[in-house]
């Protein structure tokens, strides 16, 4: 028995006429009759009483009919399930993001959400060390890290740039400067994220102090931003930063860099070879919002 079967079957029994069943479904009356009888010697049950006048469902006919009403049903559904799947609209999708404000994974996932309510995201805070390490095992299928990044098993895109700035307390000796020279920051004591955070620009940020004749003092390692300028708001250290988060702390001062510094860029990063319908919906919302931002 193969679903044409049922297709047959309740056509003729919507229609009680081969010939008007045969035209809906666009094949001639002699083989549809003969799917009939084969559908009948298959189940062992006459399914219509047939005369020359007319053509009446047995009582076997009405329950099979309306199981197979039910069949169809249930077949045109995973039909619309496996479209909606191929196209993104459903699923599941597990997202990693570092901890503190990012306008632009705000603006994805509301957008995100709006268009396509049958997705479930699943969003995990982590740093982008822990993200890269994430997504090489599938723990995550899409990640918002920091720049830069090396690994070739990672597709990594661009989404935005900001000038790496510094957090001073109210009150600091530096806050007085409209740019801060990166070397008067030589003697600062300052609150850092380790290295396995964010690799890439931690090895940035150490170069540029080396390159201006100083190692830096740090005093505090973090692993989030919001740890990191709540030292700098009690005094305890300088911290850097991107100038975004400075409307959030009114009580800290914040000052772009005198010199040229390595800037902050953040990128949307996912497995190569790993996409997916939903995946390739959801990157498709992050170029539409980053570009809509820059």
């Amino acid at each position: 028995m193969e679903l044409r079967h049922l297709r047959y079957l309740v056509a003729v029994a919507e229609e009680l006429h081969f010939g008007r069943a045969a035209i809906r479904l666009n094949i001639s009356q002699p083989p549809l009759s003969q799917q009939i009888r084969q559908l009948e010697e298959e189940l062992g049950v006459r399914l219509f009483q047939r005369t020359k006048r007319e053509v009446r469902l047995t009582e076997a006919g009405r329950r099979i009919v309306s199981e197979a009403h039910q069949v169809l049903s249930q077949v045109d559904h995973f039909a619309k399930v496996a479209a909606r799947a191929s196209e993104g609209e459903i699923g599941h999708l597990s997202v990693g993001a570092p901890g503190g404000v990012n306008e632009i994974l705000v603006e994805t996932l509301r957008t995100f959400a709006d268009r396509y309510p049958g997705v479930h995201i699943e969003l995990q805070y982590m740093s982008t060390g822990m993200q890269i390490e994430s997504l090489r095992e599938g723990r995550i299928r899409v990640g918002f890290v920091t720049l830069p990044i090396h690994d070739t098993t990672l597709t990594l895109e661009p989404i935005k740039k900001e000038p790496l700035w510094v957090a001073l307390p109210k009150g600091h000796a530096l806050a007085r400067h409209k740019r801060v020279p990166v070397a008067a920051l030589a003697d600062q004591r300052f609150i850092l994220f380790p290295r396995r955070v964010t690799p890439g620009l931690h090895d940035s940020i150490t170069a540029m102090c080396r390159n201006a004749g100083f190692n830096l003092h740090v005093v505090h390692e973090v692993d989030n931003i919001v740890a990191s300028l709540t030292l700098v708001r009690a005094g305890l250290g300088l911290a850097f930063c991107a100038p975004s988060i400075r409307y959030l702390w009114k009580d800290i001062v914040f000052r772009p860099l005198q010199q040229s510094a390595p800037p902050i860029e953040y990128a949307v990063a996912y497995k190569r070879g790993g996409q997916s319908p939903v995946l390739d919906a959801f990157l498709g919302v992050v170029r539409q919002v980053a570009q809509k931002k820059t």
